[in-house]
């Protein structure tokens, strides 16, 4: 009887290639490299491995060789180790196709036939798109991938049903995306995204229906990076369309490249980039991979309440170790905060575009910028314009921690934009007087204020407008916050809360700013900064707008280097630098640096502030704020030219204030300096025995303290606002109470100043 030929044989895998050399063994050569292979048995059998000889055959040609067991050894050492693949003779795949896969770790033969055996449908949204998806379905059957035709259903074999989606538009915001998305949400099939019309085409993400983002979870954060592009399609009442822009060889580029991820996914290949959009430059062929995280508060595949529900439960905190007290007493140190969050940096995707230093000035300052800042919502074409100049903005002792810095302000900026899940309760005031915290004893008008508003709003920035008189019998939204020292609920207007938070029509009583709000490494650590911050910025004001002099604090005294490399650079810079002590009758710390240019009329005063339980840190804090308000100044020449800032009110005090004409800013005479050991030691190694401490000291005062969780739990960074009824901010705020009556009991004035007499200047900062 005649033998019947193997069905399948040994050989190495497609991406191999043999090569014996003889007396040293064999090397086995493919793109990623050469492997070596050394010993007598599988030098023999090395030329046999070439797929026409099953296993008992090999052992039978190779017997002359070696022997049969040596034989069966070396060919199970050499499966074990996947170099090996039963070959089927009759396979039709290219073996170009089969090596691909296997690089990629996936039998060939079983790639190949997934990606072509699974129907495709490809689709188009927008105005360019027809030619796109034409294109692109070419180039999915010159891959040889199926294509799903709807049009197929009236014929006589019924279509396919599509596995796969391929979905080309003009712009991945396009509403008529969010359809496609639903659809294949409900139907569990994924789908992949792209765009050819631009000179980036973009590939990607795959959206998989019960697990990573979806189409509206890209959408936020792509929005939220455009600013100016939001507020035209809100203006015009429709998108702004971009003109193509595009060669094509680009778009064949990205066309054959779509093609090739599709056919990756059907093959079952796997890879973290497919939850990304990839973005390929075409000018320099560089390319990026741009993260998409799922917001699990997503009103399309996620849970739409849970922020509510945060924000409406008890405000609970742990005990949190102090792990990082040189940097602040901190919770996590700043290298752990970048390992955590620094892939929130994104210039597509991220919630902060960018971190990157200011090149205004010398690197000792330490200045760094992260993005945009959200705070200014665009409402008009100025206000765009404003959008893109600001920033948010970080400072620190070191290049690490300011870069920290400034990514924490801009997530708590982010973390403080109204984005529509908040919980609100609509009533009037007197319907919720029980609970509620009238606006008067937080926004602390003067009734006076209210007189001339709009002809005092119209020259004066948005930190210092006056908003309209409170009307209790208004219908508004409010918010709870946390009260601490109550243990309850209390609520606060929402837009009072949140930037850009609806207002009732016709309203404007009350608005939003970043006093008391602070991300931290924990929340405990967010409530501390806040709290420092509305400590720091009460006692400024009491300062700066009844212009009392206060102690010299001695920066040598505190022997630290970094103060002293500070105060060389700015002497480098021809500045005089020197510190105030404002500390309050709250008795925590609070220092103000003063920086001044000595080589010309200008004077070019900056100022920068700092509160901490520890004097160093205060003093710290305050220096690092002063260099992070030098940039705008840093180049300015001697003949008065060249500042890189054109906020009229920042302006007109580097050029018009001097020490002379502002003699509050100079240390007052005859008062003791101030040394580290002016004020006793506050040593805690926990974060929640400062809370702890905040909670005493506030109630003591007669005060509240209220927390509002604002952290986003798609950011996960923890982000507070404190608010404590009755303390000052630094902003124009001349309503009765602290202002007037703690200079009078600290001994620094005889009597209350009058109102009339409050420092006219606003404070610029």
């Amino acid at each position: 009887m005649d033998e019947q030929p193997s069905r399948s044989g040994l050989a190495f895998k497609p991406h191999l290639k043999a090569e014996v050399v003889p007396g040293e063994g064999v090397y086995l050569v493919s793109e990623r490299g050469v492997t070596a292979l050394r010993g007598s048995g599988v030098t023999a059998l090395a030329p046999l491995l070439d797929g026409t000889r099953s296993l008992d055959r090999l052992v039978a040609d190779a017997e002359r060789m070696i022997p049969a067991q040596q034989a069966e050894t070396v060919v199970s050492q050499l499966l074990a180790a996947g170099l090996l693949d039963d070959r089927d003779p009759s396979a039709t795949e290219p073996a170009a196709d089969l090596a691909f896969w296997e690089l990629a770790g996936i039998d060939g033969v079983t790639a190949t036939r997934r990606a072509c055996g699974t129907p495709v449908e490809v689709v188009g949204v927008g105005e360019t798109s027809r030619t796109s998806v034409a294109e692109l379905a070419d180039a999915l059957l010159a891959a040889g991938i199926r294509l799903h035709r709807p049009e197929a259903a009236g014929a006589a074999v019924p279509a396919d049903t599509a596995g796969f989606t391929l979905a080309v538009c003009d712009d991945y915001t396009d509403p008529a995306l969010g359809e496609i998305d639903a659809a294949h949400r409900e139907s569990g099939e994924p789908w992949l995204l792209m765009r050819f019309v631009g000179e980036q085409p973009w590939i990607g993400p795959v959206f998989q229906p019960g697990e990573g983002p979806c189409w509206t979870c890209l959408t936020d954060a792509l929005r939220r990076n455009r600013p100016a592009e939001t507020y035209l399609d809100r203006a015009l009442g429709r998108r702004a369309f971009t003109p193509p822009s595009s060669l094509a060889a680009g778009r064949a580029a990205g066309l054959h490249l779509a093609t090739l991820e599709a056919v990756k996914w059907l093959a079952g290949h796997r890879h973290p980039g497919q939850d990304a959009i990839w973005r390929l430059d075409t000018l320099t062929l560089t390319s990026h991979h741009h993260h998409v995280r799922r917001r699990p508060q997503c009103p399309a595949c996620g849970d739409p309440g849970a922020v509510a529900r945060r924000v409406g439960a008890p405000l609970t905190l742990r005990s949190r170790s102090k792990a990082a007290v040189d940097c602040g007493d901190r919770w996590l140190s700043p290298e752990e905060m970048f390992r955590r969050y620094g892939h929130l940096v994104d210039p597509l995707t991220g919630v902060v575009k960018e971190v990157r230093r200011d090149s205004r000035g010398p690197e000792f300052l330490n200045c760094f910028h992260a993005g945009h800042n959200p705070v200014h919502s665009p409402d008009g074409l100025s206000s765009v314009r404003a959008g893109l100049r600001s920033t948010s903005s970080g400072k620190g002792t070191t290049a690490l921690n300011a870069q920290v810095s400034a990514l924490c302000e801009a997530i708590e900026r982010h973390s403080g934009f109204f984005q529509g899940d908040e919980p609100t309760l609509r009533a009037c005031y007197r319907e919720v007087a029980d609970r509620a915290v009238h606006p008067d004893e937080v926004q602390l008008f003067h009734p006076r204020q209210f007189e001339d508003r709009e002809a005092w709003n119209a020259s004066h920035g948005p930190a210092h407008r006056i908003c309209e008189p409170f009307d209790e019998t208004v219908p508004l939204d409010w918010t709870p916050v946390w009260s601490l020292t109550g243990r309850r609920h209390r609520l606060l207007p929402t837009s009072m809360l949140y930037y850009d938070a609806p207002r009732t029509p016709g309203s404007r009583f009350c608005s939003a700013n970043s006093n008391g709000a602070a991300a931290g490494s924990c929340v405990e650590d967010a409530i501390v900064q806040g709290f420092l911050e509305l400590v720091e910025r009460d006692a400024v004001g009491l300062w700066w707008y009844n212009r009392t002099r206060q102690a010299a604090v001695d920066m040598k005294a505190f022997d630290d280097p970094w103060v002293q490399e500070v105060r060389e650079g700015h002497a480098g810079l021809h500045r005089d630098l020197w510190v105030l002590d404002l500390t309050s009758d709250l008795g925590i710390p609070v220092f103000a640096a003063v920086s001044r240019r000595t080589d010309k009329p200008a004077e070019d005063i900056t100022l920068g502030f700092g509160a901490h339980f520890d004097p160093r840190l205060a003093l710290r804090r305050a220096l690092a704020e002063v260099n992070q308000m030098l940039p705008p100044v840093a180049q300015v020449r001697a003949e008065g030219s060249g500042y890189s800032c054109d906020d009229p009110g920042a302006l007109a005090w580097w050029q018009g204030a001097t020490v002379t004409n502002q003699p509050y800013l100079l240390p007052g005479p005859g008062l003791p300096t101030t040394v580290p050991g002016s004020y006793v030691p506050v040593r805690r190694g926990d974060l929640r025995e400062d809370v702890a401490a905040i909670e005493d000291l506030v109630t003591a005062r007669g005060m509240e303290l209220l927390v509002l969780d604002q952290t986003r739990p798609d950011v996960a960074l923890p982000v507070v606002k404190v608010i404590v009824p009755g303390l000052r901010t630094f902003w124009t705020r001349f309503g009765p109470g602290r202002l007037y009556d703690v200079p009078v009991r600290l001994g620094r004035l005889l009597a209350p100043t009058r109102y009339e007499d409050l420092n006219p200047v606003p404070l610029f900062l």
